[in-house]
């Protein structure tokens, strides 16, 4: 099992589970980055005692080398420090759970370094999947989950061969407006979105979640991931989230993966696989859960999730583009600036202003990043 591992975004969801799981196993935390809390990365550095530190604000680095002074961490600052901190790191494992687009570039780093990457970056995948993989193939790097539907793949085909996978069963809460029609949608509120009914998320996942974008970034996560067609995935709404994904074989066995929902169990198994280990999350008891049900998305309503189908049918940079726009009008929207139903709007407005390119470089992916973010804050000035 791994001894020691660098967790990228420390502070969010997802890094704090890691650090749990961390706590839980006694594996060292050699490196931690973070975004603004620098009273939050105190308290872990106290904890876990780890060697390095990037802050990805510069005020923000500043206060924490001084809360820290008396410590033997080195804190850097910016993305420079974040690439530096993978650079300098001894550890085999990262764990990426950077927010948006800022992840790609740790992501690349990691591979670079023929990493272990528990990936929990969806923005990494979605908008510059083939370049990550051929990073990850080229320096024999590993990419493992941590999404729990993802996870919940990843342990399911371990039941049979590639070839003999049939379709990829991606399940989904449906969010706090499961069963709302479009009339409906254009009434519910910042703080109605932010209610999410399973997960405890942070706010872009939670609003994503609410409009199925979140679902069909994991469809795209999924193709990149697992090398399948996207007509390989069906989406099913199973709103007791006691299911996390299964694997349908050609001979038609489904083969699932059932937990108490809870990410950490992800967060463990990415850190660990191939071995699995003492829990950190309750058990799961199926008299208590009584029932699961089934129900397909409804995708005239939430189109996104049908936006993201494009995104991956067509390529190029259109996954990106999607992913961006997405960004930018989430952010809109917790700022009271647009509606909520205006999100699938603004998205699809940018994918059909958008000139698309098939060969890419990392490079052409910020670009268009900072051409669609662009063209939305003027939209909306």
């Amino acid at each position: 099992m791994n001894n020691s591992i660098i967790v990228l975004g420390s502070s969010g969801s997802v890094g704090t589970q890691a650090l749990d799981v961390a706590r839980a196993h006694n594996i060292q935390v050699e490196a931690l980055t973070g975004g603004r809390n620098a009273a939050l990365l105190e308290a872990q550095i106290r904890e876990f005692k780890p060697c390095l530190c990037a802050m990805a604000d510069e005020d923000a680095a500043r206060d924490l080398r001084a809360r820290v002074a008396d410590t033997e961490t080195k804190v850097l600052s910016g993305a420079d420090g974040i690439a530096e901190v993978i650079a300098e790191s001894k550890s085999a494992t990262a764990v990426n759970s950077i927010l948006g687009l800022a992840g790609l570039a740790p992501t690349l780093a990691a591979a670079k370094r023929g990493m272990r990457i528990a990936i929990a970056n969806k923005e990494s995948l979605v908008a510059a999947g083939e370049l990550v993989k051929a990073e990850v193939r080229a320096n024999n790097a590993e990419l493992v989950p941590v999404d729990s539907e993802h996870s919940a793949i990843f342990q399911c085909l371990h039941a049979g061969k590639k070839e003999e996978v049939k379709r990829l069963l991606l399940t989904a809460s449906g969010g706090p407006f499961y069963g709302y029609t479009t009339e409906q949608l254009k009434k519910v509120t910042r703080a109605d979105a932010l209610k999410h009914p399973t997960w405890s998320m942070g706010a872009k996942i939670t609003i994503d979640s609410a409009t199925l974008m979140n679902k069909g970034l994991e469809v795209i996560e999924a193709v990149r991931l697992f090398d399948v067609k996207p007509s390989q995935i069906q989406v099913i709404v199973h709103r007791e989230s006691i299911i996390h994904s299964a694997v349908e074989y050609i001979d038609n066995a489904v083969i699932a993966q059932m937990s108490h929902p809870d990410m950490r169990e992800c967060v463990q198994f990415a850190i660990t696989y191939p071995h699995r280990t003492a829990a950190v999350i309750e058990p799961l008891d199926l008299f208590k859960v009584g029932t699961l049900t089934f129900r397909e998305p409804d995708r005239k309503t939430f189109r996104l999730l049908d936006l993201a189908y494009r995104a991956i049918e067509t390529g190029g940079l259109l996954p990106a583009v999607m992913s961006s726009a997405n960004e930018a009008a989430v952010a809109l929207f917790l700022g009271d600036k647009i509606a909520f139903w205006q999100i699938a709007e603004v998205v699809e407005d940018a994918m059909n202003a958008f000139t698309n390119k098939h060969n890419f470089t990392v490079e052409d992916v910020f670009a268009a990043d900072r051409e669609v973010r662009a063209k939305i804050a003027a939209a909306h000035s």
